[in-house]
């Protein structure tokens, strides 16, 4: 798994929830190894907003001022450590955090509004607190603003309130120059089931940009159980992208869809010089007998791993295994031979 891709297995929500953890750890060694393995970090969390009530606990307690953790978090160098203050602030969430955050976003300097979206994102976590206010003061500054990096930091922050007006506000930000500011985007409007974001997810899976094309594509095949025809034809437009990451997720959407155009191209995947976790969880997903003969190929030339690949890999022929069958043999290449 790319390290960039975090909390894939576990959805979204997961995702933004061990960032939390990993910033409030204030460990760089856990905030690598949290980013690099994330469904290793769930497993020593399994209650992870209980894990978050803790470490909030303790953050609320901190004695500095409020303005003295706006002035830390503007002044730090290390953005590891800038963003210490900020959590303590998402914690403390009173209404002169509030006040705060919502005059930095009136700020003349890009820095402070940046930090006032970012507070605003996250206030009360993991109970939230203030959320219609903070949606007010995100969607004004919106309006007006012109920095990559606020707007970035705006279609974060939506994401975090998972607010269901944030398609609406984002779309006009689909088309942005920066690629940054596209990716925010995708992260304010991916998982709400609602057929604007669906539609802002299949314009961003077409992008130019690597990264924003394959968040989309999560967004799309991962991340909501909306079902369409132009959803499909989306993510069968993504089978056959250079990036892998996209690939695999379109494969994985169809997949969980069940969809049976999914087979051939998935079998084409799990016969390549290089099966990545995706494909694996795709197979399990769609559960079909005609899979089990690349499986247990690649099971053959496995022999010897013991990683999470090959975990994986006895889940999807697991799955595989439990539909009616004939001969793997004959059900994968009679296939192809008569397509």
């Amino acid at each position: 798994m790319d390290p960039g891709r975090l909390g894939k297995e576990s959805g979204r929500s997961h995702w933004l929830t061990l960032c939390d953890l990993a910033a409030l750890s204030e460990n760089t060694v856990f905030i690598e190894w949290a980013q690099q393995r994330i469904d290793l970090c769930i497993q020593l969390y399994p209650d992870l907003t209980m894990a978050k009530r803790e470490i909030g606990s303790q953050k609320r307690d901190d004695p500095r001022s409020t303005k003295d953790l706006v002035q830390l978090a503007l002044t730090e160098a290390d953005e590891d450590a800038a963003w210490v203050p900020v959590t303590i602030l998402h914690f403390r969430a009173d209404k002169e955090v509030l006040e705060t955050a919502r005059a930095l976003c009136l700020s003349s300097r890009a820095q402070e509004r940046k930090l006032g979206v970012d507070v605003l994102g996250q206030l009360g976590i993991p109970d939230r607190a203030f959320p219609e206010e903070c949606f007010r003061i995100l969607s004004k500054t919106l309006v007006v603003e012109a920095d990559p990096l606020v707007l970035e930091a705006i279609g974060i922050a939506l994401g975090h309130l998972k607010d269901r007006r944030a398609p609406e506000l984002l779309a006009t930000l689909s088309n942005h120059s920066s690629a940054d500011v596209r990716m925010g985007v995708v992260y304010g409007i991916s998982g709400l089931e609602s057929q604007k974001a669906v539609k802002l997810l299949i314009q961003l899976s077409r992008d130019e940009d690597d990264a924003v094309r394959d968040w989309a594509t999560f967004g799309l095949g991962s991340m909501t159980d909306f079902d369409s025809a132009e959803l499909r034809a989306a993510l069968m437009d993504r089978i056959t992208d250079a990036n892998d990451e996209a690939r695999g997720e379109a494969l994985l959407g169809l997949a969980r869809r069940k969809d049976v155009g999914v087979i051939e191209p998935l079998i084409d995947e799990l016969t390549s010089k290089n099966v990545g976790l995706l494909a694996l969880e795709a197979a399990e997903e769609a559960a079909d007998s005609r899979l089990l003969l690349p499986l247990l190929l690649l099971k053959e030339s496995w022999i010897d791993d013991k990683d999470r690949h090959a975990e994986r890999l006895e889940r999807a022929l697991q799955s595989c295994s439990q539909t009616p069958t004939t001969n793997p043999a004959k059900s994968v290449f009679g296939n192809r031979q008569s397509s």
